[in-house]
């Protein structure tokens, strides 16, 4: 079995992370920590989990993993890095956005890969050291990957829409319950952070490189998940693309 601990188990990423590594067969997880949960039982903070797991959270590192999941917020994985020795040894899976960029994908002696397994499953296989994509620029590329590679990318024009969940657990106006219901809004329009992503990424497999994503983002009245609608012009007929998406993705589970 793997042994793995997981930095910053009580937020939403975290509970989603937990659900998954309980149910599964190879995981052995070592420790959860949460500073202002020490003590408490996993389940007090993620009721879903009530009756999975005895595991409770710890302010307590253990040092027999070999792999470590990052949790913590945007800007606080490089920080936990450098503030903590990690043996060199363990592998390390990001989930903020500190390593996501190529020009930020090395701390110290690690150097992370960009964990879309559509775009980098061979490198991924290899790595030690993994930074999870963002959650619209999944989406996007997802969508926009077997363009890219065909050479068929040109100017997009893309709107998202995602649920509260996206915005993490810290309460603010914009994520009550009370301001989303029956509500929508645009928010960042045209200078979301996982642009850079994106085109880092496309650029990776497009031959074109001359190309430019508008997006509009907004906050939807539902809790998880995204919806993305991009336009942009091509000349394939709807079958021809139809099977250019089936061809690109046949070898990739997790798009369906």
């Amino acid at each position: 079995m793997i042994k793995i601990g997981i930095a910053g188990g009580a937020g939403y990423t975290g509970g989603e992370l937990l659900r998954l590594l309980i149910n599964h067969p190879e995981a052995n997880i070592r420790f959860v920590l949460s500073g202002s949960n020490a003590g408490n039982p996993i389940s007090k903070v993620h009721a879903d989990l009530a009756g999975e797991t005895t595991l409770k959270f710890t302010d307590t590192m253990t040092d027999d993993i070999e792999v470590l999941f990052l949790c913590v917020g945007h800007g606080d994985a490089k920080k936990f890095l450098e503030a903590n020795k990690i043996a060199p040894d363990v592998r390390v899976i990001d989930l903020s956005q500190d390593f996501r960029l190529k020009e930020a994908s090395s701390n110290g002696s690690r150097s992370f890969v960009y964990g879309l397994p559509e775009l980098n499953k061979d490198a991924i296989r290899q790595a030690r050291n993994i930074a999870n994509p963002g959650c619209f620029a999944t989406a996007l590329q997802l969508g926009l990957l077997p363009l890219a590679k065909a050479g068929l990318l040109g100017d997009v024009y893309t709107t998202g829409i995602t649920g509260s969940t996206g915005a993490g657990q810290g309460l603010n106006a914009t994520s009550h319950f009370s301001w989303r219901a029956n509500n929508i809004q645009a928010y960042k329009t045209l200078r979301h952070q996982h642009m850079k992503e994106v085109g880092e990424s496309l650029s990776q497999l497009s031959a074109n490189k001359d190309f430019d994503i508008s997006f509009v983002p907004w906050r939807g009245d539902f809790t998880r998940g995204i919806f993305i609608s991009s336009q942009l012009r091509c000349d394939l007929s709807e079958a021809n693309l139809q099977q250019l998406y089936q061809d690109f993705y046949k070898d990739h589970p997790f798009t369906v």
